[in-house]
């Protein structure tokens, strides 16, 4: 059946208060591509960009330029698309199913990839479509600024280089506050705002709640497999930058051959992140700040896992969660648990934690999750999980609503294979059909559908209950409400407060080894 499409001079054209806008109709939805935000000299905090005349809004915008250019692996896992790059990439991208008065939900998404690499429209199930048009949401992905032109520290060489470490964060602030400005004249409802993210995403939503500049820009937050805080154990972190940047800063100089910092200004992008990438890691050895991460300082707070959570943004609602497996699923599995009895299971495990390790772990891990094999506990995660459940006390107790998530749906490879890192994104945009791995039928409609539901109502009330999930109370300073999230759906309190830390004694060791032979081929 063929879809609408309507392009021309009097389709999707909308008056911003930076300029005109068009974009183009497809099948009932008005959509929008790379409407540039900002403008920004590098190192410099952004500032509103405006223009003359009727800006084409149908492509795409230019993506943030990476550090490193990754080898294609995992794409049946997590599908990607790569776009051009340049350091012009304040932009974004509207998908709205009416240009009218009806005030949708607004849900912006913050892409993952640290924050140091990924974009808006880097995976293939960021697109907005379907999430646009089944939920009657307006939904809006930003580009910004990353790695070393998004978060080095040049404090110490200037006023105008004050917040150079948060140089990423003030353009999603930016962006944030475009959305707020127009946002009504794309459907959209200003004062209700959902901000959510994955993996480097979700920390974005975060740092957003610490960043006094962002107050009254959003409503709502979700942070999908974002809390990271120490990165134990994988060999990354988006755990803040402390102390100033000058000995990176100066080390890049000094490489580079110039002499103050305006000079790096100008410096050729790939020569730049050359020079990054020799001196940054013996600095990072030395604890020094080499960037890489939001920086604390007056306009961002810090992380609230070590200074508490801002007053300002306690009565944010947030949805908090992680992925059963996320990294470790991403280790290719020596055994094959279908044809392994519960004894041998019990046996294998005891070879990779020891005796006494499985000894203490297995019944444990019986009681945090009935429902599993023994041998799964091999692939739990604890390096998100673990750092969630402080997250989402810390929250309960200090006043907030936040309701806490477990996605544990086994997706179909090999047999059957514990969740990874970005498995629940294609569920939540209701865009499985962009993921092979995630088809299954009879089952993956089911899952999607619920997901993208309860996303939907958190989205339009601060609250994920509705008719297709059992009752999810939000935290409380004693109890975390974890809801496990499978084909069917059930509530585990607190269910592996008590496992976690002697898991982590024993697996980490085991992790630290297999996550260095296979981190590269780690998804986000």
């Amino acid at each position: 059946m063929a879809v609408t499409f309507r392009y021309d001079s009097s389709t999707a054209v909308v008056g911003t208060t930076r300029g005109t806008v068009r974009g183009y109709e497809l099948g009932g939805l008005s959509v929008f591509k790379g409407i540039p935000y900002a403008k920004a000299k590098r190192f410099h905090r952004p500032e509103p960009y405006r223009w003359e005349g009727v800006l084409d809004a149908t492509s795409y915008g230019f993506t943030c330029p990476l550090m490193d250019m990754g080898v294609p692996n995992g794409e049946i896992m997590v599908p990607h698309r790569y776009w051009i790059m340049n350091e012009d990439c304040q932009n974004l991208n509207i998908w709205t199913p009416g240009l009218d008065d009806k005030k949708r939900p607004v849900m912006v998404w913050l892409h993952g990839g640290g924050y140091f690499a990924g974009s808006s429209i880097e995976q293939w199930a960021y697109e907005g479509e379907n999430m646009a048009r089944l939920g009657d949401v307006v939904v809006v992905s930003i580009n910004h600024r990353l790695n070393v032109i998004g978060y080095l520290d040049l404090s110490d060489f200037g006023e105008e280089y004050v917040n150079s470490g948060n140089a990423g964060g003030d353009d999603i602030i930016e962006a944030l506050r475009f959305v707020k400005e127009n946002i009504e004249k794309f459907g959209g409802d200003p004062d209700n705002v959902t901000v959510f993210g994955q993996s480097g995403g979700g920390g974005k939503v975060t740092t957003l709640l610490q960043s006094p500049e962002a107050d009254g820009l959003y409503h709502k937050g979700i942070n999908m497999s974002g809390v990271l805080s120490g990165g134990r154990g994988i060999g990354i972190s988006i755990s803040d930058c402390k102390g100033s940047g000058k000995e990176c800063v100066l080390a890049l100089m000094k490489e580079l051959g110039v002499s103050t910092a305006a000079e790096l200004e100008s410096v050729p992008y790939a020569q730049l992140a050359a020079a990054y990438r020799k001196v940054s890691p013996a600095l990072a050895k030395e604890g020094k700040n080499i960037g890489g991460s939001p920086f604390r300082n007056e306009f961002y707070a810090g992380d609230p896992c070590d200074v508490g959570f801002r007053k300002e943004t306690i009565d944010i609602p947030l949805l908090v969660g992680t992925v059963y497996g996320e990294f470790t699923s991403f280790v290719p599995a020596e055994y094959d648990r279908n044809t392994m009895s519960e004894e041998d299971q019990e046996t294998y495990v005891a070879e990779i934690l020891g005796k006494e390790g499985a000894a203490e772990v297995i019944p444990l891990f019986k009681k945090a999750f009935p429902m599993r094999q023994v041998v799964d506990l091999l692939r739990l995660d604890y390096t998100f999980r673990d750092n969630v459940i402080a997250y989402n006390e810390r929250r309960a107790r200090e006043g907030g609503k936040v309701y806490s998530y477990l996605f544990n749906h086994d997706m179909p490879m090999n047999g059957g294979s514990t969740p990874w890192h970005c498995s629940d994104i294609p569920y939540v945009f209701h865009n499985s059909q962009f993921a092979p791995a995630t088809q299954e039928p009879g089952v993956t409609e089911v899952l999607e559908e619920t997901i993208f539901r309860t996303v939907i109502a958190f989205a339009k009330n601060g609250d994920p209950n509705n008719s297709l999930i059992p009752n999810w109370p939000a935290c409380t300073p004693q109890t975390e409400n974890t809801m496990m999230i499978d084909s069917t759906w059930s509530l585990h309190p607190d269910h592996d407060h008590e496992l976690m830390p002697v898991f982590i004694k024993y697996m980490q060791p085991v992790f630290l080894k297999r996550m260095a032979e296979t981190m590269g081929s780690v998804q986000h």
